[in-house]
């Protein structure tokens, strides 16, 4: 399991930004999970490319459970940031249980 400091040493390093490129570039810099639901995002200019905003790479085999397949193309997929927290369930809307209940 890798702790805090090391995920982040690792998302800085010259190895990391080299095989995430490699990833975004055989994906066409394009949202795998949009394109296979017949949606497409593209990032659409080489400024959001460089500052990588739009698009994330992650891990299908997520990194804190197989750091040894962290630098592996294989195991790289691109995805939009919406993509992205929805697969790992980040920022998702709690339904308020009360919405559809009578106001006095």
């Amino acid at each position: 399991m890798l702790s805090k400091e090391q995920r982040r040493a690792f998302y800085k390093s010259r190895a990391w930004q080299s095989v995430r490129l490699l990833a975004l570039e055989r994906d066409n810099f394009e949202c795998q999970a949009c394109k296979k639901n017949g949606d497409l995002f593209i990032q659409q200019d080489e400024a959001t490319k460089q500052k990588h905003k739009r698009l994330d790479v992650d891990h299908i085999k997520e990194l804190e459970q197989f750091p040894e397949l962290g630098l592996e193309l294989e195991n790289l997929i691109t995805l939009c940031v919406k993509c992205h927290n929805k697969k790992h369930q980040r920022f998702i809307k709690k339904s308020n249980k009360w919405a559809h209940d009578e106001n006095w």
